[in-house]
């Protein structure tokens, strides 16, 4: 299986459960793996053959900025959502981190694996 990624985009979202967090944006980080077969596009080097990855960044940066959940976890399955469904991906491995959300930590949040994993294409 191959996998295209994207590794720590930032973006600016209402995001938790207290009174004063829906008041602000707060930056929420995406770490995505995604499972592609990339072979056709490693032949003919032309984009149309590959997962266009700004794509991807481009509409979870316009979905996340435009959200308002309360929960890491329900954006985090939001997200997944959007990516198996809009795009010719058959897995994924989404990790949603909230920085500077708990003192002490350099970040909280949620990892989860959605679709068919396969090894073979």
């Amino acid at each position: 299986m191959d996998i295209v990624f994207i590794e720590d985009l930032r973006i600016q979202t209402v995001i938790g459960i207290f009174d004063w967090e829906r008041e602000i944006t707060q930056t929420v980080s995406l770490d995505l793996e995604m499972g592609f077969d990339i072979s056709k596009a490693g032949k003919s080097d032309a984009i149309e053959d590959t997962l266009d990855y700004k794509a991807v960044s481009k509409r979870l940066i316009a979905f996340v900025e435009g959200s308002e959940y309360q929960l890491v976890e329900t954006l985090a399955e939001e997200c997944a959502r959007i990516v198996l469904n809009e795009f010719p991906v058959r897995w994924l491995r989404l990790k949603l981190s909230k920085p500077g959300a708990v003192r002490g930590s350099s970040a909280v949040g949620v990892i989860i694996e959605r679709g068919t994993r396969d090894r073979d294409w």
